[in-house]
């Protein structure tokens, strides 16, 4: 039997940050997934998780810094799934990475990822993913060891392995997240990925030359000592999530444990850095 999901509509404005810190809220009690739209977010709880009041201690609804409207209605869970097919348009990164679901056409370009995202996906992450495959394109991967930290959907991992990362680590605290990472790592036959359901508590007495983190800004903060905790001399630690504006708040972080900003990558304002640890 499907299971009934209640869908909650959002028309923000203005859609930044108010967009990012509404889908951190509903996040915290209960919802399961996220669709970003031109005019703000649909959000998805199951039924059995939500009562009529959820949304009576979400913050950013009651703030007078944004207009936040919404509907509600009860959807199955089949409806969904054609709710992101028709979402979800595949990615191409510099006419050399094709990220697709499998009912995409294969532009048969030199990397080709294939994904099938389910409950996991948010198609909100197009930037922030785009940049962090550029930044991974650059970088040589032959036998490095790599942690993708926030893994959603899996896609950078999957892509880290593509390029020679072995073994690399795959971490997520949803649940949704964690078996579809597992789903996805089989499909594309990667032999090198294992994944793990939980935060960065996972990380004690761990060690990675690159670390991948695309994650929010308030969790980035708070991770970030984990982080260059278990990195490399000489490793990468590769950041987003976040917004151009974020950059000196989540640079002023990372500096404290010694590492340099080299790079960084902008689309529609998300952005993606690159740092070395010295």
């Amino acid at each position: 039997m499907d299971n009934i999901y209640i869908e909650y509509n959002f028309t923000i404005a203005p859609k930044e940050p108010a967009t990012e810190i509404l889908i951190a809220e509903l996040g915290n009690v209960g919802f399961e997934s996220f669709v970003e739209n031109e005019n703000g977010v649909t959000a998805y709880i199951q039924k059995e998780d939500w009562d009529a009041n959820i949304l009576e201690n979400i913050f950013v609804l009651n703030s007078d810094e944004f207009s936040i409207e919404y509907k509600q209605n009860e959807v199955a869970q089949t409806n969904w799934n054609a709710e992101w097919e028709k979402n979800f348009t595949p990615i191409q990164v510099n006419d050399l990475v094709s990220i697709r679901a499998p009912f995409h056409e294969n532009p048969n370009l030199k990397y080709d990822i294939v994904i099938e995202p389910k409950m996991s996906f948010g198609t909100g992450h197009h930037e922030t993913t785009h940049m962090m495959v550029e930044h991974l394109l650059n970088l040589n991967l032959t036998n490095k060891k790599v942690l993708d930290m926030g893994c959603g959907t899996g896609i950078l991992a999957i892509f880290a392995e593509m390029k020679g990362a072995k073994p690399t680590d795959a971490i997520d605290i949803d649940n949704w997240c964690y078996e579809n990472s597992i789903e996805n790592v089989s499909r594309n036959k990667c032999k090198h990925i294992s994944v793990f359901e939980g935060d960065a508590s996972l990380l004690v007495d761990k060690k990675y030359d690159v670390i991948i983190a695309n994650i929010n800004r308030n969790i980035l903060l708070t991770d970030i000592k984990a982080y260059v905790n278990c990195l490399n001399d000489n490793g990468i630690l590769l950041l987003s999530g976040f917004y151009k504006e974020d950059i000196p708040i989540i640079d002023a972080e990372v500096s404290k444990y010694d590492l340099k900003l080299e790079t960084f990558i902008e689309r529609n304002n998300w952005v993606a850095l690159k740092y070395n640890k010295l």
